[in-house]
C-alpha cells in the first residue's frame, strides 16, 4: 500500500523516512482495549496499529458500532482480536455461542462437533467485526488449572498429544471456516510448565520432552495450514536462557527453521510477569521480539494488577508510542535490519489480504 512506501521505484531506492519507518512499525503494534472500549484508541488507531485486542469482561451493547468507526479510521485494516477458547475464558461471553472449556469438549464432544461449534462461533465474532481468535491452545496439559500455577488445565484439550492434535485441527477448521482467522498458542507448549508466565517466570519441559509432548500439536497444526503462531513468555530448558518470545533461537531456529512455519507470529504478552522479571520493559521486550523474528507484539493481556496499570487509553498510547519508537530507532541505528521490519510488515499485510499497491 502507499501508505508504507514500496509502491514505486524511487521510494525503493531510497532510505525510508523516520514518518515511514514509524507506520511500519505501528503495524506490529496490537493495542490492547479494556472491556471492549475502543473508541479511546481513536488516536493509536489513526497512527497506524496493526490490531486491536478486546479485554475484560464487560463487553459494551455497541462493541459492533465501535468496530466499524475504527475500521473507518485505521490506516490499513485492523486485526479486532479476541480470546474465544471457550469454558472461561470467552471475551465476548454474552455476544457468542457458550463453548466448553477445551478439556470439556474433547471429552464430550466428537471432532466434527467441535469444528461446527467452532464455526458458528467464528460467524457470530465475525458479526461483530472480530476476525481474529486467540485460539486453539495446542498446550498438552492434564493439570487442574487454569491459575497462578498452572496456565492451562482445563484449557487444555487433553494430556495426550494425539487427542489435542485432533481436536486442535478440529477448532481451527471451524474458524476458518467461519472467517476468523485462529492464532494456535502457546508455542512451544506450556504444558508441564514450572508455573504461569503471567505471574512471574517459568520453565517448559526440556526441550528433549517437548519434542514428543508438547511439539506435536502444533506441528500437525502447521502441517495443516495454521496461518498465525503465539510464542509464549516461558523459557525453554536446553534450547534458550529468556522468554520464548525473545529468543530467536524459539522463534527462528525451532518455528521458522525446524518446524518450517513462515507465516504470522505473535508474542504472548510483553507486559506479563516472565517478561519483566527477565529485566524487560514493554518497548524493549517489543524489540527484542522483532528482532528474534516475531511479525506482532501484544501487551496489557493477561490483566493481572500489574498490567492492569497499562490499559487506560492515555497508557496505551504511551506504550505503543515507546515501542513504535524503539524499533524506529533501531532501525536507524543499525542495531535492527531495515529488513527484519519489513518483513514483519509484509507478514502482518498477508495475513490481512492486503495487496501493498493498490490505490
Amino acid at each position: 500500500m502507499p501508505i508504507f512506501g514500496w509502491c514505486s521505484t524511487r521510494a525503493r531506492r531510497h532510505r525510508p523516512t523516520p514518518d515511514l519507518l514509524a507506520r511500519r512499525a505501528a503495524q506490529l503494534v496490537v493495542a490492547p482495549a479494556v472491556d471492549g472500549e475502543i473508541a479511546g484508541l481513536t488516536p493509536v488507531i489513526r497512527r497506524g496499529v496493526g490490531g486491536v485486542l478486546l479485554l475484560g469482561s464487560k463487553i459494551p451493547p455497541d462493541l459492533a458500532a465501535q468496530i466499524t468507526t475504527a475500521d473507518e479510521v485505521a490506516a490499513t485494516p485492523l486485526f479486532m482480536m479476541a480470546d474465544e477458547e471457550g469454558g472461561g475464558v470467552q471475551r465476548l461471553a454474552g455476544l457468542v455461542v457458550n463453548l466448553p472449556w477445551a478439556r470439556q469438549m474433547a471429552a464430550s464432544m466428537a471432532t466434527d462437533a467441535v469444528e461446527a461449534a467452532a464455526a458458528r462461533l467464528a460467524r457470530q465474532m465475525r458479526t461483530l467485526g472480530v476476525n481474529v481468535d486467540l485460539a486453539p491452545v495446542l498446550d498438552v496439559d492434564g493439570g487442574t488449572g487454569p491459575n497462578a500455577r498452572d496456565p492451562d488445565g482445563l484449557r487444555s484439550f487433553s494430556p495426550d498429544p494425539a487427542v489435542v492434535a485432533r481436536y486442535g485441527a478440529a477448532f481451527i477448521q471451524g474458524l476458518i471456516r467461519g472467517g476468523v482467522m485462529p492464532v494456535v498458542k502457546h508455542f512451544p507448549g506450556l504444558g508441564g510448565a514450572t508455573g504461569n508466565t503471567d505471574y512471574g517466570p517459568a520453565e517448559t519441559q526440556p526441550l528433549s520432552t517437548l519434542r514428543s509432548t508438547g511439539l506435536p500439536p502444533f506441528e500437525a497444526a502447521i502441517h495443516q495450514g495454521a496461518p498465525a503462531v503465539m510464542v509464549s513468555n516461558a523459557t525453554v530448558p536446553e534450547l534458550a536462557a529468556e522468554p520464548a518470545s525473545v529468543s530467536s533461537a524459539v522463534v527462528q531456529t525451532l518455528l521458522r527453521g525446524e518446524l518450517g512455519f513462515h507465516r504470522l507470529v505473535l508474542t504472548d504478552s510483553l507486559s506479563a510477569g516472565a517478561v519483566t522479571a527477565a529485566g524487560y520493559t514493554t518497548s524493549r521486550a517489543a524489540l527484542a521480539a522483532v528482532e528474534a523474528g516475531a511479525d506482532m507484539v501484544l501487551f496489557g493481556s493477561t490483566l493481572t494488577p500489574a498490567e492492569m496499570q497499562l490499559l487506560s487509553p492515555a497508557n496505551v498510547a504511551t506504550s505503543t508510542a515507546q515501542i513504535v519508537a524503539a524499533v524506529v530507532t533501531a532501525v536507524e541505528s543499525g542495531a535492527l535490519p531495515p529488513e527484519r521490519l519489513n518483513q514483519a510488515v509484509l507478514k502482518v499485510l498477508a495475513a490481512k489480504g492486503i495487496s501493498l499497491c493498490r490505490s
